[in-house]
């Protein structure tokens, strides 16, 4: 009878076990090279050579050294920490991501360390097969266990945005020695699975005994990527080898990229001392900031001959959003009439055709030059979303379009004056004297907080348009240490801030419009903003279940934001404004949301003019160059 019954009850156990594994299996979809927001096709098939914004045949060998986009000395090495200033290159260069993001689609992800990835049909869960050729450069193994060690490290002394992007994640299981499962405690978030998917992976028998916390400090990471730290010169320098042993060279996300030997990155304080050392040759490429700068820093001999470069690279990737953003925490800007009278009085015009060689495009949406803007009236879709919250939005949402103010490049703004006195007016802003007061006699003034050079020669006509409505600003420049500080206090009135943009954004908004974030000091909410809406508005987006519901809720989005008057918009470039030494080799099909130098190539170990480059490259027979 007792073995009957353990006969039994085995068999009972395997056949529920069978069943478990058989609904497992159906709930999971077939293991895939790649991922895409809401599982439409990837661009590239399981069996693609490279991506196209690749050459394949680009040689090795060479260097390139180019500036840092941070502005002001390096302080550590990992840029996966909130505190000072770290080198960005880290991530991809010397770790190497679980997948690894195409530069020519909205956001698809590509197995890298993880050979395949399965997310399930339900969406709650994720798996990596990691690559058995993976290895971190001291030749150990990358395993599911440094996996969750880099996923526990990053969400307990990380930057903030991880906690942030990741916030969905329950649970994360070692299944084997190379395969680790992700679960999620909701499947709204679409872009979840992507961000998982661009986890850098850390050797935990190396950073186990290592303060991450503080980034690492100076010492060389040991990595997983393309390349090595070679040389650390303390907050001004950081050097790369190519490892030509690499696991990953062979890989069709890597093919035709990472083909320099050498890189190195130089950190500049000051981006007119950045432009001149690239003049004196140096150094390679610099990404410039100012108009003045691109349009006639560089001019000379080198640049007419074609030795020096200079271009707009990546002219369809969406552009940062920049402008002069409120604290709208502080009692002076709480009333919309205020910032919307503000916001009138800075010409763009004038300061663009005067200052900035008419090269730069005004900025009239949060997510410029990308299908998100909104830019015509809303949609029976997107009064859907808004209509429930009437009353709490703006009412020029519903039947207007948002146009940022616009002058005719005089420098007289007189119409725009008398509209602003106007709104202030209503706001309780009265002249006294050459001062404009409120009801208890306080004067309309405010402190624009500026750590950059160079901007000074933009707010200053501002300034002066201000004061003739008796207004005051004030510009006070301190450091980028003081700087830093008093952006995570949230202690200022004004500061000149960005926001990055993507074509399928996700919880990053909430980083830097959500509620929660406008006091966080590790995160990005410069306008310290709290407003249910716009929380109602990212929470719909994060959920949206395609493409084209996504599109709403964002034009929705914007819309509540630009009619918010949170900002005072300016201007962003037609592409990466850049200028470079004429060594490289460029594929004759370039990224469209990056320029991408990790698929530049050098020809030359000296400048070459145009005629000259042309020549060398039709001998090599390397297609590309200057396009």
């Amino acid at each position: 009878m007792r073995l009957d019954f353990i006969t039994l009850f085995s068999s009972s156990l395997v056949g529920s076990t069978l069943a478990l594994l058989m609904a497992t299996t159906a709930a999971l979809a077939a293991p895939q090279h790649a991922l895409t927001v809401y599982g439409e096709p990837a661009k590239y098939p399981t069996c693609f050579s490279h991506f196209d914004y690749a050459n394949p045949n680009a040689p090795k060998g060479g260097s390139l050294r180019r500036s840092a986009i941070e502005i002001g000395r390096y302080d550590h090495v990992m840029p996966y920490i909130d505190k000072g200033i770290g080198v960005s290159q880290i991530d991809g260069w010397v770790y190497s991501p679980l997948a690894q993001r195409s530069l020519d689609e909205p956001y698809t992800v590509y197995g890298l360390v993880a050979e395949q990835i399965e997310r399930s049909e339900d969406g709650l869960s994720l798996r990596f097969y990691l690559n058995p050729k993976a290895r971190f450069a001291d030749g150990q193994p990358i395993t599911a266990e440094d996996v969750r060690y880099s996923y526990d490290l990053l969400m307990t002394q990380g930057s903030l945005r991880y906690r942030t992007l990741f916030a969905d994640v329950k649970h994360v299981e070692v299944e084997g020695p190379r395969q680790v499962r992700f679960d999620f405690s909701s499947n709204e978030n679409r872009t979840l699975p992507l961000d998982v998917a661009t986890l850098p992976v850390f050797p935990e028998h190396w950073w186990k005994s290592r303060d991450f916390t503080n980034g690492g400090g100076y010492e060389a990471p040991l990595g997983s990527g393309p390349y090595r730290v070679s040389k650390v010169d303390s907050g001004n320098t950081i050097s790369f080898q190519r490892d030509p042993d690499w696991w990953g060279k062979d890989l069709p996300v890597s093919r035709g990229l990472y083909n320099f030997d050498h890189l190195s990155l130089e950190y500049f304080g000051d981006t007119e001392v950045a432009r001149q050392v690239l003049r004196g040759g140096a150094y390679d490429f610099n990404r410039e900031f100012s108009a003045t700068g691109y349009s006639i820093g560089y001019n000379g001999p080198a640049l007419n001959d074609g030795r020096l470069q200079r271009a707009h690279l990546a002219k369809d990737a969406p552009q940062p959003a920049q402008g002069y953003v409120f604290n709208v925490q502080k009692p002076i800007f709480k009333d919309r009439r205020v910032r919307q009278a503000l916001a009138m009085l800075w010409d763009f015009e004038w300061a663009n055709r005067q200052m900035m060689y008419n090269l730069y495009i005004r900025q009239q949406s949060y997510f410029s030059n990308s299908p998100l803007a909104a830019t015509q009236l809303p949609d029976a879709d997107e009064l859907a979303i808004l209509e429930p919250l009437r009353g709490q939005i703006p009412d020029e949402v519903f039947t207007q379009v948002f146009k940022a103010p616009t002058t005719d490049g005089s420098g007289m703004i007189r119409d725009k004056q008398l509209q602003a006195l106007a709104l202030l007016e209503q706001a309780g802003w009265k002249p006294d004297g050459d001062k404009l007061v409120n009801g208890d006699g306080e004067p309309l003034e405010f402190t624009f907080l500026n750590a950059q050079s160079g901007l000074e020669r933009l707010l200053l006509p501002y300034k002066r348009n201000l004061a003739q409505i008796g207004i005051t600003l004030n510009i006070r420049r301190i450091d980028s240490s003081q700087y830093v500080n008093r952006l995570m206090a949230r202690d200022y009135d004004m500061i000149v801030s960005g926001f990055p943009v993507t074509t399928s954004p996700g919880m990053e908004l909430y980083n830097y419009f959500g509620s929660a974030a406008a006091f966080d000091p590790g995160a990005n909410n410069y306008i310290a903003l709290k407003d249910p809406a716009v929380d109602t508005l990212i929470a719909g987006l994060v959920k949206a279940s395609n493409q084209a519901q996504m599109l709403s809720y964002a034009h929705a989005l914007d819309r509540v934001l630009q009619w918010n008057y949170l900002w005072i918009p300016n201007y962003y470039p037609p592409g990466t404004s850049a200028a470079w030494w004429n060594r490289f080799g460029r594929p004759a099909v370039a990224a469209s949301n990056d320029e991408a130098l990790e698929t530049w190539w050098e020809v030359s170990p000296t400048p070459l003019t145009n005629k000259q480059m042309k020549a060398e490259l039709i001998k090599r027979g390397q297609p590309g160059g200057a396009h």
